[in-house]
């Protein structure tokens, strides 16, 4: 802990949301609300994937897992924001600061190689459907998952490692409600040169890495779709594909937004709405995207229903 003793600051005042005080008990009842339903969606999807043997294949695996992540990554922020819509003094420690931001990087990066994988799942299955159980077997599927939680690991290790190599003075006000990278680095009072390359180097690479896999694998899929001759083929490789697509739109889209650094005075509130949709938003509507039209989980359902009712 010598890097916390190099700063003379011991915690962070987080000023929230908003200063209007009408507002707190709203947002409070609002967010708490989005809490639940994020919690009680994802881990209904997790019980529903673990009871019903028909969803134990990788494209459900993988759905697992982004489930969990974003359950756990919802949690990283939330109890500590409903806990500040009610509390005078918005304060988190350093060490409280330092894992927040460690947790928010791991499961943000282990996220974009989830969808990565979960990409690669599509190709394979719509491009190569006759090697599908070979190439998307138990052990690749784990791996795939062990390389994502790795990767997810070391890239926050990196962000907060140096993070914590910076010297925070007099000032502790962090104009946000969580311990984000760039309001963090505005705060120190030594030299940001050095994290800021980090910052753009690990961001830089995960977004590139992913996002090409991503997009070749949907290339591959688009031009394998056109040449199937059957609207019903057209219709189920779409179908397959739409939820994917969906979130994957959502979650890179308010993630880029989050950071991207708008020549405005109005920056700092914009980056709050849009880090809301990123860290509130997102992880509550991805069970219902991967649900709602999904005939394989509404036929978990009426299966888990009836075993409850008889």
């Amino acid at each position: 802990m010598t890097m916390e003793n190099a700063s003379s600051v011991s915690e962070f005042i987080l000023m929230g949301l908003t200063e209007q005080p009408e507002l707190q008990l709203p947002l409070f009842s609002l967010f708490l609300l989005n809490y639940v339903v994020t919690v009680v969606g994802n881990l209904c999807l997790m019980i529903l994937i673990c009871l019903n043997s028909h969803l134990h294949t990788p494209m459900y695996f993988f759905l697992f897992n982004l489930s969990f992540i974003d359950l756990c990554y919802s949690s990283v922020f939330t109890p500590k924001m409903l806990m500040n819509f009610i509390s005078n003094r918005n304060v988190i420690s350093f060490t409280g600061c330092m894992s927040q931001l460690f947790f928010f990087c791991f499961f943000v990066n282990s996220e974009c190689y989830v969808l990565t994988a979960m990409a690669y799942d599509r190709y394979v299955a719509i491009c190569k459907p006759l090697l599908y159980t070979m190439a998307m077997s138990p052990q690749v599927c784990s791996l795939l998952m062990s390389g994502s939680y790795v990767m997810g690991f070391a890239g926050a290790i990196v962000h907060t490692g140096s993070m914590m190599t910076l010297i925070f003075c007099d000032s502790n006000i962090i104009d946000h409600y969580v311990c984000d990278i760039f309001p963090l680095l505005q705060l120190s009072c030594s030299s940001t040169y050095a994290n800021e390359i980090v910052v753009s180097a690990v961001v830089g690479t995960v977004i590139i890495l992913s996002s090409l896999i991503i997009f070749i694998s949907y290339a591959l899929i688009l031009f394998n779709i056109l040449h199937i001759s059957s609207s019903k083929g057209w219709s189920k490789a779409l179908s397959t594909c739409g939820s994917h697509i969906t979130t994957v739109s959502l979650f890179y889209g308010f993630g880029l937004l989050t950071h991207v650094k708008l020549q405005s005075s109005r920056f700092v509130e914009q980056g709050k709405f849009f880090t809301v949709f990123s860290t509130n938003v997102v992880p509550m509507l991805n069970p219902f995207i991967y649900s709602l039209r999904n005939k394989d989980v509404k036929i978990a359902v009426k299966t888990v229903l009836k075993r409850i009712t008889n």
